[in-house]
């Protein structure tokens, strides 16, 4: 195996030890045990994130990717004749899900002063969820006044410290207010 790709399975290793360990203990998650957990030698984890906080902002980059590219997915698949509405609530119980999951890494971002944004997955993410909010509109299902960022705010202000069961309730309750026959 060339150095090359060694660097790249030692990288990819050492993100998803981080996610795992950041998830499981928040911003107190060391940077020995998160080297440990991939299986390399600190140095390797040092030479390829220098510090905490460039490591929690690639993991949150690659968390944005994910989303981006589910987005695009879905975004896909109304093209394919899917129905706009549908994907946008499995979409956003998705999105829901992964925040619940990930939110200790978020915290850990937010505590570190990570500046978690990435600018080309949040372009891409917009513009699909753009797309897929334009056709729900123009099916007559969602109401009219939804934008992107209603949904950036849904999802930003959603119970994801809370079991599953509640933050079903939530998207429960949430959808009909997006749904042009949910508001009064």
């Amino acid at each position: 195996m060339s150095p090359r790709a060694d660097a790249v399975r030692n990288r990819t290793k050492i993100l998803d030890a981080a996610r795992d360990q950041i998830t499981r203990n928040g911003p107190d998650a060391g940077m020995d045990q998160i080297a440990a957990a991939a299986g390399v030698a600190v140095g390797t984890l040092y030479r390829h994130f220098p510090n905490k906080t460039d490591l929690v902002s690639a993991v949150i980059s690659e968390y944005l990717g994910h989303v981006a590219d589910d987005i695009e997915a879905a975004a896909g698949r109304v093209r394919a004749g899917a129905h706009a509405m549908d994907e946008i609530t499995e979409l956003l119980g998705r999105v829901l899900e992964a925040s619940a999951t990930d939110h200790a890494v978020k915290a850990a971002a937010r505590a570190l002063g990570a500046d978690p944004s990435d600018q080309a997955a949040e372009d891409r993410a917009g513009a699909a969820l753009g797309g897929l909010i334009q056709i729900a509109q123009a099916d007559g299902d969602l109401h009219p006044d939804v934008t992107v960022d209603d949904f950036y705010l849904l999802i930003s202000s959603a119970p994801t410290d809370q079991p599953a069961d509640v933050r079903a309730r939530w998207l429960t309750l949430v959808l009909p207010g997006l749904r042009t026959r949910g508001r009064i």
